[in-house]
């Protein structure tokens, strides 16, 4: 770990051609960085011809790992493996079908060399076709957080999204990551105690990850993200996270998060609607910012339900300063439908 600046950690699964987008967006990027970036690629037993896209690469002179699994072990497992494998100071778990956008790699070592971070936390966007003309630009800034429970209430949902969240594995050099399996949540367990024990951690308001729309699933967001959440941040109170912390983070999600999901579930007549209003209420039940934002979703006919649900994700994502990407996926939405 000595040499090794960053590790790019890529789990993978039945993705050859999405994988192979990753890579050929990841590899010019190499070109220019002048310290050592470890790529690193773990082949959840990939029925499809992932391993032959590997070889391509590796054919092609890419200086990468790749290590295949007999079978598929999950998951939680195949992420756990990606983090302890890492020999890196820093590890970004990369999911297969996110990218690097241009000069994203080139930002992110400049950070990594200035000064030692906890977590750095890269703003992501969505994309159905070409990430390059969907991209919303650099439009924000950088903030740091000496605080790591303000640096985590202010991130929200990107605490789980592996492709965000850059972690500094030398201050976790105790941590098993397979002890955290089960629930779909390994890398929160990791960014949560890297944020508490690093010296300041880093979050960039600028998009830097491109991610595919509606290309994963097969859980319960709201078991996940509510539930299974839940209990991971009252779990690291003896870290140093507050009640007052978790609950701030909880009004994140209840005004930037769970409105919009709860919005495509009755969009699209999917989800366990009895299941979601018993796990809502249990944990949220009490808020009044439950009752105005998520419980009209919820018990409202489907059409009233969708108004009102739009009309708070809109207003979540002013308030956390994301209404600009909106506004630019309504605008490739209606360009696609309409000119294309």
């Amino acid at each position: 770990m000595q040499n090794i600046l960053l590790t790019i950690a890529i789990p993978t699964f039945n993705r050859a051609e999405w994988l192979k987008l990753c890579l050929s967006q990841l590899v010019p990027q190499l070109n220019n960085i002048n310290r050592e970036v470890e790529i690193s690629i773990y082949d959840n037993a990939s029925p499809d011809h992932t391993e032959a896209i590997v070889r391509s690469f590796l054919g092609d002179g890419l200086p990468l790992r790749y290590s295949r699994n007999t079978e598929n072990i999950g998951s939680d497992r195949n992420i756990a493996q990606c983090f302890n494998e890492a020999r890196g100071k820093y590890v970004l778990i990369l999911g297969d079908d996110d990218l690097l956008i241009d000069g994203a790699l080139a930002w992110l070592i400049s950070m990594l060399e200035r000064r030692e971070y906890g977590v750095i936390c890269l703003r992501p966007y969505g994309f159905d076709g070409d990430f390059r003309k969907e991209y919303p630009g650099l439009v924000g800034c950088d903030q740091e957080y000496t605080n790591g429970a303000d640096f985590l209430v202010a991130i929200g949902q990107l605490v789980s999204l592996i492709s965000s969240c850059v972690i500094n594995k030398s201050i976790l050099s105790n941590v098993d990551a397979k002890e955290f399996c089960g629930g779909n949540l390994v890398q929160v367990h990791l960014v949560i105690q890297a944020a508490l024990l690093g010296p300041i951690s880093l979050y960039t308001k600028n998009y830097y990850v491109a991610c595919k729309r509606n290309n994963s699933g097969g859980y319960d967001f709201i078991k996940v993200f509510v539930e299974e959440l839940s209990k991971i941040f009252d779990r690291y109170k003896y870290l140093g996270l507050t009640s007052e912390n978790i609950y701030a983070f909880e009004t994140h999600m209840l005004l930037g998060y769970f409105p919009n999901c709860l919005l495509r579930q009755r969009l699209t007549r999917t989800g366990d609607q009895v299941a979601n209003i018993n796990r809502l209420k249990e944990r949220l039940g009490k808020r009044w910012l439950y009752h105005i934002c998520l419980a009209p979703i919820l018990y409202l006919p489907r059409s009233l339900a969708i108004v009102w649900g739009g009309v708070v994700t809109v207003l979540g994502r002013v308030w956390y300063g994301d209404f600009r990407r909106g506004v630019y996926f309504l605008r490739n939405k209606i360009f696609t439908k309409f000119w294309v």
